[in-house]
């Protein structure tokens, strides 16, 4: 009997001790998740922190540059606004040159202007509309607040449209160099030629032309006026008839050229703004 009740708590002491090693892991068990939980807060609490100081840090960002973007359209809005202010009722803006065009250091501009009457349109000889209205400049000079007119005239280049025949009509080219315009016309096989501008008294002068009349590649005549010194120089390719026009090598003939000094007749200089038309202007 006494080993009956032995036996039994044996069997009791055996499951106490299996219980509390139970309770032990279980408590250990318990605060390792207690522990991975106040772990895990902490990360988010970290992450919750940072994450709305990322938003915010982006969202300032894009909207800088928003802004920027913004302040940039509007300075391009209101400079082209105060350039177009100069061009009168009944024209259009066709090209604009920038540079400095009286030795102060700032960009000087050169509107091309055209005109948009109804009655400047006509009919060619397919029947196409063609626009013939004719162009105009205007210089602005530049100032610490915007721009002020320094010359213009509205009318004095014909129209871009020009019938050139059996060729293309020439092509106006505007260049700005060492402070003087330069107004260059672009003839293709034919040659060019070039109006050179300086500001003085309160206009542009013309001080200078050149022209080269041409074949192909063959120079058949040059000419350079100074209205300086009032001296024109003519450059006459005295090879010029030994050149074939239907020939693609004339390489093995060379371009030599008589020259012819003539002294002008001492005159005003001439002024852009009274210019009336480029294609008539001629010089004696």
């Amino acid at each position: 009997m006494l080993s009956f009740f032995l036996s039994i708590f044996a069997d009791e002491s055996n499951t106490i001790y299996d219980m509390k090693q139970v309770s032990k892991i279980t408590i250990c068990l318990l605060c390792m998740a207690m522990a991975l939980t106040g772990c895990r807060d902490k990360v988010r609490s970290k992450a919750d922190t940072a994450d709305p100081q990322a938003a915010v840090s982006q969202s300032m960002k894009r909207i800088s540059k928003v802004e920027k973007q913004g302040d940039m359209h509007q300075y391009d809005v209101a400079d082209k606004q105060r350039i177009t202010d100069f061009i009168p009722k009944g024209y259009k803006l066709f090209e604009k040159i920038s540079g400095d065009l009286n030795k102060d250091g700032l960009e000087d501009c050169v509107l091309i202007i055209k005109a948009t009457r109804k009655n400047g349109f006509e009919r060619d000889y397919e029947g196409k509309l063609i626009d013939r209205n004719r162009r105009g400049i205007i210089v602005l000079f530049s100032e610490e607040k915007g721009y002020k007119v320094a010359v213009k005239n509205y009318n004095c280049f014909s129209s871009e449209n020009e019938d050139g025949g059996n060729y293309f009509s020439p092509e106006l080219g505007v260049i700005i160099k060492d402070s003087k315009l330069y107004l260059h016309y672009y003839h293709g096989r034919y040659g060019y030629w070039e109006y050179c501008f300086r500001y003085q008294n309160s206009d542009f002068m013309l001080i200078g032309y050149e022209a080269s009349h041409d074949r192909g590649p063959v120079v058949l005549f040059k000419t350079s006026i100074n209205f300086l010194t009032g001296v024109e120089y003519d450059d006459e390719n005295i090879n010029a008839y030994k050149f074939n026009a239907d020939s693609d090598d004339d390489s093995e003939i060379d371009e030599v050229f008589k020259r012819t000094v003539v002294k002008l007749k001492k005159k005003p200089l001439m002024k852009l703004s009274e210019i009336e038309d480029f294609d008539e202007l001629r010089f004696e």
